[in-house]
């Protein structure tokens, strides 16, 4: 699938806190990220931004809006230099009717909606440090590297978006952090988290209450 995108894209450079995709903007193109990771993030009407999700190399962003040619329900923002090949909207819809591309897309977006039903139900099945644990679980798995104590997280993600990304405040967030810091499953840094119990954390994450 990559590759038929590269047939028809440029590569473009993207620096830190600079935006991919514009929320609300036409979805003219999508964009595959080459190097660099970037989240997805919605602003609500109060103002609050909730981060959505985060992607990295290898992966697709705003194929929605180009499909359905609605404007777009998120913003992409690099959260570290990205470099992503944008591709315009005619020609990936043109690529669908690649044999295989159309099923490979349906593969991929099935994959973002169960992960996307799999948050909701965690969300109503767990309190704020359930959810912490969870997604800090899910961060060690996507972008974890061993080090001496555990798992470091290495992706730039301050307090306050993960705070949106795990749908609590951020004063909850703050207090989720603190507990799980007590607990010596964790230790955090100005946007680093380093894992130290990645089981006692699957184990809270999957806790009722």
């Amino acid at each position: 699938m990559f590759e038929a995108l590269r047939e028809h894209g440029r590569a473009v450079a993207f620096k830190p806190g600079e935006r991919l995709l514009h929320e609300g903007a036409p979805g003219d193109s999508v964009a595959l990220i080459l190097s660099g990771r970037a989240k997805v993030s919605h602003v609500g009407p109060e103002g609050r931004e909730t981060v959505l999700d985060f992607r990295g190399p290898g992966e697709l962003v705003g194929e929605l809006a180009a499909l359905d040619r609605s404007p777009r329900s998120s913003s992409i923002t690099a959260i570290e230099p990205v470099e992503a090949l944008l591709v315009p909207a005619p020609a990936f819809r043109s690529l669908l009717e690649r044999p295989g591309f159309a099923e490979q897309m349906l593969r991929m977006l099935t994959a973002r909606f169960r992960d996307a039903d799999r948050k909701r139900i965690e969300f109503g099945a767990t309190d704020s440090v359930g959810r912490a644990a969870a997604r800090i679980v899910e961060l060690a798995e996507r972008y974890g590297e061993s080090c001496e104590d555990g798992i470091t997280i290495a992706l730039p993600i301050s307090q306050e978006e993960l705070a949106g990304w795990t749908a609590v405040s951020r004063a909850g967030m703050a207090s989720a952090l603190r507990t799980l810091r007590e607990l010596g499953w964790i230790e955090t840094e100005r946007r680093r988290i380093t894992v130290l119990d990645v089981d006692a954390l699957r184990a809270r994450a999957s806790v009722q209450n």
